[in-house]
């Protein structure tokens, strides 16, 4: 009976640490995933989306392709006028952390409008990568 109770345990006790081992904490959960329709960035930070006259309609910039021990990543940028409109990738990591904090960083320069933004928790190599592409576009417009 001792030894049913106690391969029991360290079964279980297996089973939770293998959980745990798998669990990513950068991957959001389908319950929380916010629908289609809910306001773009521009919309809920009210940022005007409209260009003066005599200023080209919309133009890309590419930043420089960075390589880090998880992939390329390498930004292009949307400008109207000077403000960044959108964050397109050339090129990303592989899929995994990396891959999932892209996302979080376009919100981010988006927001900022700048390359002044924070790195993602566990995924610091990519979002370095990240910040360096998104700077020399930023300083080839």
């Amino acid at each position: 009976m001792k030894k049913t109770v106690i391969a029991l345990i360290v079964a279980l006790s297996t089973a939770g640490f293998v959980g745990l081992y798998v669990f990513d904490p950068g991957r959001p959960d389908p319950a929380t995933v916010t629908p289609a329709t809910a306001p773009s960035v521009f919309e809920a930070l009210e940022i005007p989306t409209s260009v003066p006259a005599g200023v080209p309609a919309e133009r890309t910039v590419d930043g420089s392709a960075e390589t880090d021990k998880y992939g390329t990543v390498q930004v292009q940028l949307l400008l109207s006028g000077d403000r960044i409109s959108e964050v397109r990738f050339l090129r990303q990591p592989e899929p995994g952390r990396g891959a999932d904090a892209v996302k979080v960083l376009q919100q981010a320069t988006l927001a900022a409008q700048s390359a002044e933004i924070d790195t993602v928790s566990g995924a610091t190599m990519t979002s370095e990568s990240y910040l360096k592409s998104l700077q020399a576009a930023l300083d080839a417009r």
